[in-house]
Parts: structure tokens; sequence; C-alpha cells
């Protein structure tokens, strides 16, 4: 029995040291654990240089004749506007900057928002407003308008006119009470829309531009509000229309002109053929402000100048603002040039691919053409020869043909040129025998297994030490019994007999 009760506890003592064995990398499997939400939270929280909107912050310094204006090549034009910005959308690359995060007065480019946030509100246009005392309250009489009357029965296309060419206050008004049902709510509505275009130097406080002390801007968050509005055709055309003939309920045919003097004569010296809008403002508090697009060819430029002279040096009779406008893109399409990065269909890499027997390589390629705008001297080859990879090392299978699997972006000399994404190319199938296989041996290196073994472990010494303590208890008062009976008396006659 002493060998017995030796060889149980020798059993339960190996056990013991099994649990310990099994049981010791268990906290560091947490540790990894923990350490690779670490990273993944590091990565999520991590942002680009880029902005939702595609707008690239990555700029190249080079000699320029004023401190605060970082220039993508040499020669930049000097100009008067207090902060300006020049984009390339295709790309989103910054080719000119200055003060561009600076918060100025917007004055009257206000309505390039007042616009966006109409259509996309309204959808037909033909709707028609009647103009009221309210609308007039807050509209100086010496202010830009469009001669509309209380009473005045106008459709709201023809006040989207009014409101971006004469630039209209009063339409302004009647437009923001048609779609917010007071103007009070409109200018909320237009707040929240410039917090979803990621706009972070950005409040209004009307819904035209004239001079609150709390109404501000940025030329980057100018830029991000045009260029939404340039995806709406509605607002490409009325941006680029010279005169409009409004219809109202007093009014025929009656002639209304842009404000922008670089489309308003192509005979003018200063006119400039390239420029397709976008919107002009004025206050005194502001100075003279422009946000305009232009295109050449295949190449496109956003600019925006704020606080601009009151006249410009070459042409007295206009405001700084337009020349300041159309050097900077004169100065953008002579400087750079566009070129195709990658063509749609190019394969540009290989990853690994899990749990298919079809084949355990997948070839990626781009989803679409890259068009950007770049020096006209850069080589496009300097660009494709080390390009920045965001996908995974491996997938698993299934993956269809045209699955977005990662980007790849193109930058040059600290310079973003523009990022593309990468789709799989081919179908690629499950193998079920792989993936059920896979399952299994993730399980069994699951943390999971580890804590059912280490449970197991638990009950099978606890049963082991249980049996030692109480089985030896019990197995002791059975031979006390038998030895008891044995001496008995009685046991002692019946074994005479």
């Amino acid at each position: 029995m002493k060998n017995n009760t030796k060889l149980c506890r020798l059993t339960a003592f190996l056990l013991c040291l099994v649990l310990l064995f099994v049981a010791a990398p268990l906290p560091q499997s947490f540790a990894a654990s923990d350490d690779e939400d670490s990273v993944s939270d590091t990565t999520d929280t991590d942002t680009s240089d880029t902005d939702g909107d595609g707008t690239s912050d990555t700029t190249q310094s080079n000699t320029a004749s004023n401190a605060n204006v970082i220039a993508a090549a040499a020669d930049a034009p000097t100009v008067t506007a207090e902060a300006a910005l020049l984009v390339s959308p295709d790309s989103g690359m910054v080719l000119y900057e200055k003060n561009a995060d600076e918060r100025r007065y917007p004055a009257s480019t206000t309505k390039i928002m007042t616009a966006l946030i109409v259509l996309e509100n309204v959808t037909d246009l033909s709707e028609t407003v009647t103009a009221e005392a309210s609308d007039f309250e807050h509209v100086t009489a010496d202010s830009s308008n469009a001669g509309i009357k209380e009473g005045e029965v106008v459709t709201v296309e023809d006040l989207l006119y009014a409101l971006m060419l004469p630039s209209a206050n009063e339409a302004a008004y009647m437009l923001a009470r048609h779609v917010g049902g007071t103007w009070e709510n409109f200018v909320d509505m237009m707040n929240q829309r410039a917090t979803e275009l990621g706009c972070t130097g950005t409040h209004f406080s009307n819904p035209c531009g004239l001079h609150e002390d709390d109404h501000y801007t940025t030329a980057r968050d100018l830029y991000k509000i045009a260029y939404a509005a340039m995806q709406d055709e509605t607002f490409q055309d009325i941006a680029d229309t010279v005169q409009w003939k409004m219809n109202t309920s007093l009014r025929s045919e009656y002639l209304i002109l842009t404000t922008n003097e670089l489309i308003r004569s192509s005979y003018a010296a200063y006119a400039y053929p390239f420029c397709k809008g976008i919107k002009t403002g004025h206050t005194s508090q502001a100075g003279n402000c422009f946000v305009g697009y232009a295109e050449y060819g295949d190449a496109k430029l956003y600019s925006v100048v704020l606080g601009s002279a009151d006249q410009s040096a070459e042409y007295p009779e206009i405001a700084a603002s337009f020349t300041d406008t159309s050097a900077l893109c004169k100065w953008g399409f002579s400087n750079f040039t566009s070129k195709t990065i990658v063509k749609k269909g190019d394969t540009v890499k290989e990853i690994d691919v899990n749990l298919s027997t079809d084949t355990d390589r997948l070839v990626l390629t781009t989803k679409n053409d890259l068009v950007a705008l770049v020096p006209k001297d850069l080589d496009v080859a300097k660009l494709l020869e080390d390009p920045n990879y965001t996908t995974p090392d491996e997938v698993n299978a299934p993956i269809k043909a045209g699955d977005v699997i990662g980007s790849v972006t193109y930058s040059y000399d600290g310079i973003n040129y523009g990022t593309v994404e990468l789709v799989a190319l081919s179908d690629v199938e499950l193998s079920q025998v792989l993936y059920y296989a896979d399952k299994l041996s993730h399980f069994f290196q699951s943390t999971v297994f580890k804590v059912i073994l280490i449970v197991l472990a638990v009950f099978v010494v606890l049963y082991i030490l249980f049996n030692l303590t109480f089985g030896g208890m019990r197995r002791r008062k059975q031979r006390k019994n038998l030895r008891a009976r044995y001496e008995s008396s009685n046991y002692q006659r019946r074994r005479r007999r």
C-alpha cells in the first residue's frame, strides 16, 4: 500500500509539472495579443498626409519671395493675397501655398457652400420661392443684389444663378429659408457640411458672407468646399456662366452678369481663357477674394486667394485677386504637366494566397489610371522606382477578380503625386480541406485551447489529490473494520468450528 501511495503522489507531482509547463506560455500569449491590439490601434489612428478629399499637405519648399510661401517649383509668382493656395485635384498635390491654414474672412466666397447645400437638398430646381421681408433684414442696401423685391416669386434655379453671378445676398437668404426652414437652421447645415468635408478652420454665421467676426474660413478649407461643389454638374455650369436671364413673377428675361472678371469678357486683356469659374468675394474686412478653377489640356488646377489688393498693378481697373489667380495658374501650367503615372490594369505587385489549391500567389493590378500634375522635367520612371505599398503580405481565399486588396502611392523627393487602389487580377477559389485544416490548426494554437488544457489538468490533479486524501481514508477505515471483525469473538469461534 505504501508503494501505491508513493506512486500516486509521484503521478500527481508529474501532472503539476505538466500544468506549469502548459501554463507558462499563457501570459506571453495574452501579452502578444495585447501588443497586436496596440499595433492595430496605432495603425487605425495613424493619419496619412493626404486628406479624405484628396488634398496632400506634402509640398516641397523652394526659394520664394515670402517666408510663408511654399512652392513645388522655382520662380513662383509673388501675389498680393494674404493667403493663397494652388492645388492639382487629380493627385491632391499642393503646388503653392501661402498662409493656407490662417483664418480669414471669406466674404461672398461663402456662397459656394450655400449653393452646395441647396443642390444637395433640392432635386427640382423649378421649385419657387417667394421673397419675404425677412430675406432683406440682414442685407445692407449697398451690398450686391439681383434686384429682387418683396413678394417676387423666383425659381430655385434662377436664385442659384443670382447667388453665383451677381452675388445676390437676398438670393442667399431666400434659398437658406427655403431649404433650412429658417436661415439660422441653414447656417447650421453649412457648418455641419464643413465638418463633414474636413474643414478645420471654418465657421459660418450667415449664408451670404457679409462680415461678422465669427464668420471665417481658411484657403485650404475653401478648396475642400469648392472641390465638393464642383462634383455637381449644375454647379459647374453655373460657376462658368457669364450671363443669365432670370424669369420671375415680376420680370421677364432679366439679365444678370457674373462678377468674375477672368471670364466676363474674352476681349479684355486680363481675361484668362482657361478659367472655368468659380466665385468672387469682397468686403472691407476680407479684402478681395477669389476661388478659381482652370483647365489646360488634361491638367486641372484649383486656386484660392484671400485678402488680395484692391487694384492689380498691371490692370488697375480690376482687383488684384484676379491677376493673383491667373498668375498662379499660369505658373502652375508652365512648370507642371499632366502625365499618366500608371494605367488601369498595370501589374504592380504579387502577394501570397492561403487556403487555395489554385495558386499560392495573387497578382495585383491598378484599379484605374493615375494621372497627376508633375514637374515637366520629372521622368515618370523615377516615380516608379520606390512606390509605397499599403497591402497585406498575404490574403486568404476566396478572392474575386476586382476585389480591392490595397493601394500604392507614388512619391518623389518628398512629394506625393498620387495614390491608386490595387485589385485582384483573377478569382482564387477556396479549398474546403485547407480551410478546415487551418481552422483546426488555429484552434490548437489558440489561447482558448491552452485554457481548456489547463482547466482539464487542474481537474485531473484535483481528482488525484481527492483520491489520495479521501480514498486513503476510506481504505484505512475498511482495513480497520476488517481487523475489528477479525478480532471479534464471534469470528474466532466460527473459525474454530
